[in-house]
């Protein structure tokens, strides 16, 4: 910008040069010829000089404001220019820390909440389906044979399995194989007796205390209601059971704890305890690592929620008992109002 205004400034300075150079011989040659000239050719002389010297000077100054117009619009469109790529780059950038942040926030969902589950097709999931009974079976056969050990079941009396998984001379069979501190007696003591169908699932340690003992400050959580305090319990306690593995590289699991994706964290203090074989089911079923998993989840479904195949009854009873009550009232209001509907009156005006 400023060197085409001192180019266009040196060629105006030339131009006045060659104008009062023109001037003077002009002069010059009126003077020889007129004989040292007169006032008035003179002053005519000075005029036109004068009004050169103008004309030049404006042209000059519109050419140095064009100049400095067209550098200053260059100018303004590079800055725009230039302004638009830094805010495309700065909307770019943001978008990827929005990525990266989002990336950063799910790596750390993911490491709190534990990987995420995969969905399965429960038998009892859908509207109107009900429990895998012979499943609640197996189930209570795995967690009486493996998860008893450390896991308690406080909320499941033994009168709930009747009907449930096994008849009721059954279960007074397996209540009596248990002893329960009861009392006092007469003497005011405290005796043992064997089981009955209204005492509660014995517990693997008189307290909290004694668990951790048992486990190196792990507690063992109860049982009961374990598919409720899970977020999708159930695809929670299947996958975990499943999903013990080697961890991958560059993760350290310290000395007494576990690599699963699905536990929260990662590390489970509770070993793989499901193995092919490791329970015999009485049906006849083949007792795969998988197939456990599955009974026993299904079991704890079903101790979270006993009373989940009379709610739906009830509820397909009660919305068979609407329908019926809807067709009824329809046809009752059609039939009342078609007698109104129907009448006619007519008004004879001149009576």
């Amino acid at each position: 910008m400023f060197r085409n205004a001192l180019c266009a400034r040196e060629r105006a300075r030339q131009g006045v040069s060659h104008i009062f150079a023109s001037a003077n011989a002009a002069a010059s040659g009126s003077v020889s010829s007129v004989g040292q000239g007169s006032d008035q050719k003179r002053t005519l002389m000075m005029t036109m000089m004068n009004r050169s010297f103008s004309n030049v000077s404006a042209s000059t100054s519109a050419n140095t404001a064009s100049a400095s117009g067209t550098a200053a619009r260059e100018t303004v469109t590079n800055a725009a220019s230039k302004s638009n790529n830094y805010r495309g780059f700065a909307g770019a950038a943001t978008a990827a820390g929005a990525v990266l942040a989002f990336a950063s926030v799910a790596e750390q969902d993911e490491a709190e909440h534990g990987l995420h589950l995969p969905q399965y097709e429960w038998p009892h999931a859908g509207l109107f389906s009900s429990y895998d009974h012979a499943s609640i079976r197996r189930g209570h056969m795995v967690y009486q044979q493996v998860c008893a050990a450390c896991h308690s079941l406080n909320q499941i009396c033994y009168r709930n399995l009747v009907d449930v998984a096994y008849t009721e001379n059954e279960v007074k069979l397996m209540a009596e194989e248990i002893e329960v501190v009861d009392g006092p007696d007469d003497q005011g003591e405290k005796f043992e007796r064997p089981g009955k169908l209204s005492d509660r699932l014995p517990a693997p340690y008189a307290n909290e205390e004694g668990a951790r003992y048992a486990n190196n400050g792990a507690y063992p959580p109860d049982l009961s209601l374990i598919t409720k305090a899970r977020h999708d319990g159930v695809n929670y306690v299947f996958a975990l059971l499943l999903g013990y593995r080697e961890p991958p590289a560059g993760i350290e699991i310290r000395e007494g704890l576990h690599y699963n994706p699905y536990f929260p964290g990662g590390a489970i203090a509770m070993p793989k305890m499901l193995v092919d074989g490791g329970v015999e089911y009485d049906d006849g079923t083949i007792a795969t690592e998988t197939q456990m998993a599955k009974d026993v989840t299904t079991f704890l479904a079903w101790a979270a929620e006993p009373e989940h195949d009379d709610r739906k009854l009830m509820g397909a009873k009660w919305m068979f008992a609407m329908a019926l009550l809807t067709v009824t009232a329809v046809y009752q209001k059609r039939y009342i109002w078609s007698q109104l509907k129907s009448r006619r009156l007519i008004v004879d005006a001149v009576r």
